[in-house]
């Protein structure tokens, strides 16, 4: 059936009229609730130690003391507690993976753009990374996948997996957009560009051979950055998802039969509960 991870204390912070708000995780987490997808706490209490896997020694502080530079990303009291309940998510979905449990991490702030010392995007620490390099420390010789449809490009995450072995990312995203980066494919990271506009049809025929070049050097485990952003109703973007592709895509990724764990990314417009709903219903 599947696990889905959620701590409503992740929908204590935010911001008037700044995007990544906290209905994103909250009225999710009624609807999810509702569709028979009942959240549950974190298996894992994240701690800094779990940050420093991928973040540099003084990152967390810059987070807790409100020293970062994004203006994308206002600083809030408390904030570096609420990232590393955000980690514990995807620490225990990707624990539930391993376990043979799809999982799902429902938490804010979202980490795909967040660096080795960079808060950025409204990231703060990159949840995905983190939690494939503990799966790393635990079995040194997991080969792990992760794919990222986010409608921006992952670039946090790329920065901090680029070159590592037995590691493949897959980024698919409109470009250009924020963050102006990902045009490019490089080494071990397949980048996949597209334009604004683009549709269901067009972004399946581009997800299912980048999804195969994830799969190329058979990895162990499947982790899934879930942006939602892509979405033809996201205010922030150009890209004309439905409902239905975000699950043909989940199902995309269930047809691999990997063990497989996806945390929550973007996703702005007013019917993401329904948008995550649809992923799931193929993820799971």
């Amino acid at each position: 059936m599947g696990r889905v991870f959620s701590d409503l204390r992740t929908s204590a912070y935010g911001a008037p009229g700044h995007p990544e708000a906290p209905f994103r995780v909250a009225k999710t987490f009624e609807r999810l609730k509702a569709a028979g997808h009942a959240p549950e706490f974190p298996d894992r209490t994240a701690t800094a130690e779990d940050a420093t896997l991928v973040h540099g020694a003084g990152h967390l502080a810059t987070i807790a003391n409100g020293t970062f530079l994004d203006e994308d990303t206002p600083a809030f009291p408390g904030m570096d507690e609420i990232a590393l309940i955000s980690l514990s998510g995807a620490l225990s979905a990707a624990d539930a993976a391993l376990a043979g449990e799809p999982s799902f991490s429902l938490m804010r702030p979202p980490g795909h753009h967040a660096g080795k010392d960079r808060v950025a995007g409204f990231c703060c620490l990159n949840n995905i990374a983190a939690a494939v390099a503990r799966l790393r420390k635990k079995n040194p010789a997991l080969k792990i996948a992760i794919v990222d449809f986010d409608v921006h490009h992952g670039d946090g995450t790329e920065s901090l997996v680029y070159g590592l072995e037995k590691i493949s990312f897959v980024s698919l995203h409109q470009w250009p957009l924020y963050p102006g980066t990902g045009k490019e494919s490089r080494g071990n990271c397949m980048n996949v560009p597209l334009l604004e506009g683009t549709n269901g049809d067009q972004y399946l025929r581009a997800f299912e051979p980048a999804l195969e070049f994830a799969l190329a050097g058979k990895p162990d485990v499947l982790a899934v950055s879930a942006g939602f952003d892509a979405y033809k109703d996201d205010p922030i973007a150009g890209l004309k998802l439905d409902r239905t592709t975000f699950k043909r895509v989940g199902a995309l990724l269930a047809q691999t039969k990997l063990p497989r764990f996806a945390t929550l990314e973007g996703g702005y417009s007013e019917d993401l509960p329904k948008l995550v709903e649809s992923f799931l219903d193929g993820f799971f």
